[in-house]
């Protein structure tokens, strides 16, 4: 039961919720979570400009695993980058029936008590389930690490590892656009077949299948490696070195330096000019996302464990609910 007059406070007599339950030491499974109902009353308090938001998406990505371990205390709802509809607003900013995307807890109601992390979605003629992916976080993170960090040329040989998952994905269709020549690894053959035949990719290999890694290197880049986006790290990016061509560039995928910080800094509006860009391509049909969906909130562990075993294809999203 909700109440939506931007009036009247939200009233949920139950919520559902992904609670960290078991402290995670390693890799994550779905042991360490559990899926309970709670009953609780969320109010948009307009003082500290809180909003009360519907969870209709949530995104699975390996930097859940940070939030897990470091920010949530034992017993309480997950959180992550999600879409939402706002129910109440306390925030200048967003009035009932906004959709929004940006971090959020693992349940069907949230009190969202930081709104300016939260990004308004003004175009909503897209899935709305790409801001959790394409035009969310994984979106954003390749667009700035492939075109800000390389300055890539047409022509150029790139490298993609872990080139199925959801920033590989579109690493690779953003470098075949531009004019590269795109090679990407990955853990499976169904996935190999995904990066050539549905996003284009000019030859890939089944890391998993290489008895040789050096080899695969060395046929894949006789000429050797313009450009290395690294998603992994360890022992391909140490085999990676010896490719590189003199000048090359290696993305290290991350953003390890802003976690801890309450005020994050660097650039703030990188977000229109990504927009300006891929919404065109997107709707012309040039860069597309796979998305490996699991309906409902109770499926949500099962979901974002099988992120770190390798389990998804394509961008991994929970739903919570589709209105």
């Amino acid at each position: 039961m909700e109440k939506e007059s931007p009036n009247a406070s939200v009233e949920v007599m139950s919520n559902k919720q992904v609670i960290y339950r078991e402290e995670v030491q390693y890799s994550l499974t779905e042991t360490h979570l559990e899926v309970k109902t709670s009953s609780e009353r969320l109010k948009a308090d307009k003082d500290s400009g809180t909003i009360a938001v519907k969870n209709l998406y949530l995104a699975c990505d390996s930097y859940n695993l940070n939030l897990i371990k470091h920010f949530t205390p034992l017993g309480s709802p997950i959180h992550g980058y999600g879409v939402a509809r706002v129910l109440e607003s306390g925030h200048p900013n967003f009035k009932t029936g906004d959709l929004v995307w940006g971090i959020t807890g693992w349940e069907e109601y949230s009190l969202i008590t930081a709104p300016d992390t939260c990004v308004k979605i003004e175009h909503s003629d897209v899935p709305l389930s790409s801001y959790t992916g394409l035009l969310g976080m994984p979106g954003m993170t390749a667009f700035a690490g492939f075109f800000e960090v390389c300055s890539p040329k047409k022509g150029e040989i790139v490298f993609i590892s872990a080139a199925a998952g959801a920033i590989g994905q579109l690493v690779g269709q953003f470098a075949k656009v531009l004019g590269c020549y795109v090679v990407g690894s990955t853990g499976s053959k169904e996935k190999v077949d995904l990066l050539k035949n549905k996003f284009g990719f000019d030859d890939a290999f089944n890391y998993k299948e290489e008895l040789d890694l050096d080899a695969a290197l060395k046929r894949c880049f006789p000429g050797g490696i313009d450009i290395y986006f690294d998603n992994v790290g360890g022992k391909m990016l140490d085999a990676v070195l010896l490719y590189m061509k003199l000048h090359g560039q290696i993305t290290v995928c991350g953003m390890i330096s802003q976690y801890n910080l309450k005020q994050h800094e660097g650039v703030h509006n990188l977000m229109n000019l990504f927009l300006e860009k891929v919404l065109p391509q997107i709707k012309e049909g040039k860069i597309v996302s796979v998305e490996d969906i699991a309906e409902w909130l109770e499926n949500g562990p099962a979901a974002l464990a099988g992120v770190f075993s390798g389990g998804n294809v394509g961008k991994q999203v929970v739903v919570v609910s589709h209105k």
